[in-house]
């Protein structure tokens, strides 16, 4: 690992690029977290909402979305660290809902056309998503399985709604009901792992997955205000959140600051995309990754399970199909992206991290003892990564001096 130091004046430069989102009116608020070794460059630009008069704060609780999965694959590890998971057991023992399972003959078949499935689904599918069930990135009504994937709320088809979802236990009895897309290992496939870990981790704990990450994650690395809602006390710190209408060029409130889907608790806690959290929080958690598991004397994760982690765990015959997400310069851990290549200046081998939906990034790179948080309230538009993100990335690493 070689430390480097920040550069001042390309931080300035930074700002300057990301506060012309605000000005333009692109994006109503900016928090930005740019760290390297000890030393932590926090940015704070805009406003809470679109019509609104109160500034961003440094301690602005976002909505998160994807980048809620590599928390759920930590909580999983940790399990693995206390013995009481293993990578390849059959998750059949804690998930029924799982067991017996069909699969397609082909995407395109109806839903009755199916095969058995060659084997039981691991910890280790779900890990690395490959367990044969997940977004499917088609236009809507090109496969039969999407409009039941629609008619059950299981997620993965748009952005999370809270309210929509059914509780934890309807939710996997209504995902055991469908056939797998692929065969248990055979392709990567997006979302529907971390929700199924975090049913996993809830039910191999014998408690609510957000009481498991409370104690064994959030609580030891200083995360207080990272939860599946946010507390009535602290509503005043929750932003609006906004798509873009591409017809009226407008952005238009998805979810609303004062009766928001996250001031309540939800029926589903959801381990892809549920949580909220601020930049400082998450930060704690990056740098605990970075730590390989140690956050000050204690250690949250062993060293093996971070590396796990943070490592390329799929086959390219895995990684075919998803093209999308990973290019020809990344591929995905456990709960996470893991940059191969260096496409990208700031795409360094090695890197580990994801982006959000909701319009939020963070990335970790060991070689330069890097971490990067994006926090910001506007949607995604597409899988590909929005113009913030890139401009984001560009900027922050040249801001590394060294």
């Amino acid at each position: 690992m070689r430390t480097n130091a920040l550069n001042m004046g390309r931080l300035a430069d930074l700002h300057t690029t990301m506060n012309g989102y605000v000005e333009r009116g692109d994006i109503p608020g900016i928090v930005t977290l740019v760290a390297c070794g000890e030393e932590v460059q926090v940015d704070v630009m805009g406003r809470m909402a679109v019509d609104g008069e109160e500034p961003m704060r440094r301690d602005t609780i976002f909505r998160i979305a994807s980048i809620t999965k590599p928390i759920a694959a930590a909580a999983t590890m940790i399990l693995v660290d206390d013995g009481k998971l293993r990578l390849d057991d059959s998750v059949e023992r804690w998930l029924p809902e799982l067991a017996n399972r069909r699969v397609l003959r082909r995407m395109d078949s109806p839903p009755d056309d199916t095969v058995p499935a060659n084997r039981s689904i691991t910890v280790r599918d779900l890990l690395n998503s490959t367990f044969g069930f997940g977004s499917v990135m088609a236009r809507p009504g090109t496969y039969w399985i999407q409009q039941l994937i629609r008619d059950g709320n299981l997620g993965g088809d748009g952005p999370p709604q809270p309210s929509l979802t059914p509780g934890t236990d309807e939710w996997m009895r209504r995902l055991g009901e469908l056939p797998l897309m692929y065969q248990p290992g055979e392709r990567w496939l997006y979302n529907t792992s971390c929700d199924v870990l975090g049913v996993l981790v809830a039910r191999v704990s014998e408690r609510s997955f957000g009481g498991f990450l409370r104690e064994r994650l959030f609580d030891p690395l200083g995360m207080k205000d990272t939860g599946f809602s946010v507390p009535a006390s602290n509503l005043d710190r929750l932003p609006g959140l906004y798509s873009f209408n591409h017809e009226s060029r407008k952005l238009e409130e998805f979810d609303s600051m004062r009766d928001s889907e996250y001031s309540r608790a939800p029926a589903f806690e959801s381990g892809a995309g549920g949580l909220v959290s601020t930049a400082d929080d998450y930060y704690a958690f990056c740098r605990m990754m970075l730590n390989k598991g140690v956050c000050g004397r204690e250690r949250v994760l062993t060293e093996a399970s971070v590396e796990a982690m943070t490592r390329d765990q799929l086959t390219p015959q895995q990684r075919e199909g998803a093209e999308l997400f990973f290019g020809n310069h990344s591929s995905w851990g456990f709960g996470m992206a893991v940059s191969l290549r260096r496409e990208k200046p700031w795409m360094v081998p090695g890197r580990f991290g994801w982006d959000g939906g909701f319009g939020t990034s963070a990335y970790s790179d060991p070689a330069n003892d890097f971490i990067g948080v994006l926090m910001t309230q506007r949607m995604m538009d597409s899988p590909e990564p929005p113009a913030v993100f890139t401009d984001f990335w560009a900027g922050a690493h040249r801001a590394l001096e060294g």
